[in-house]
């Protein structure tokens, strides 16, 4: 978090779709939230896609495993309606089992296809050590499978050829967006959005035993990739590594 060469994010125009692509409800909003409420804001159409239904989270054992799976798709639903977004998928897998497969990597680029996104937003494959529950291991699965799907297999005739049959066209994503990367190197400056992204993540009530708490963590956190991005004090900040158009 101290790269003195971070850029500042290009924003696709209005119009453009996005799809973000993570394990669990709430780590879209914990990661970027602010990013995408300034997406939707501008006019660009943005796309959920949760793997999991999040059933091992929350510390509350009067609450069912699958009680909690109700509760968590309810809860980012909420979160992504503060947000500006829509259009919530959920694969239902069971959290803590994900790890890159064939299958998996079959059901993102379903996904890619049928919302044809300019930009995909997924999680790290690599490890963060400075920040390890950024580094849950349905993280490292999803973002290696997600990225698995983009390259090379969305934009490939050739890769799960059923899939024609299905009306389901190859389809060539230009620029991915990575969150909780080690090194990242674009920012966005979300001073203005920070309280939304608080309100998107207190609708996740199951996982947040403690508001404040959590508001000074994360306000922790945008003020050091803040720093990071050389802005002036008392500003924030979502990072990313970007994979852009030349490397996809």
């Amino acid at each position: 978090m101290t790269s003195p060469l971070l850029t500042p994010l290009e924003l696709p125009k209005p119009g453009s779709k996005v799809l973000a692509i993570t394990a669990h409800p709430d780590d879209i909003d914990f990661g970027a939230a602010a990013t995408i409420a300034r997406l939707t804001k501008n006019g660009v159409d943005v796309t959920y896609c949760i793997t999991t239904d999040g059933h091992q989270g929350g510390e509350d054992e009067s609450i069912s495993r699958e009680e909690m799976r109700k509760i968590r798709r309810k809860e980012q639903l909420e979160a992504a309606s503060v947000v500006g977004v829509k259009d919530v998928i959920y694969l239902g897998k069971d959290d803590g089992s994900i790890f890159p497969s064939l299958s998996l990597r079959e059901e993102f680029v379903k996904v890619i296809r049928k919302v044809k996104p300019d930009v995909l937003i997924t999680q790290s494959p690599e490890r963060n050590w400075a920040r390890m529950p950024a580094s849950h291991p349905d993280h490292l699965a999803v973002g290696e499978t997600a990225i698995q799907a983009v390259y090379p297999d969305a934009r490939n005739k050739f890769a799960f050829p059923h899939l024609l049959k299905e009306g389901l066209l190859p389809w060539n994503v230009s620029t991915i967006w990575v969150l909780s990367h080690h090194s990242p190197t674009h920012y966005l400056e979300i001073t203005d959005l920070f309280e939304t992204k608080i309100e998107a993540l207190k609708k996740h009530v199951s996982q947040i035993p403690n508001v404040q708490e959590m508001t000074d963590r994360v306000r922790s956190w945008l003020s050091m990739a803040a720093k990071a991005a050389q802005l002036e004090e008392n500003k924030l900040a979502e990072m990313f590594f970007e994979i852009g158009r030349a490397h996809v």
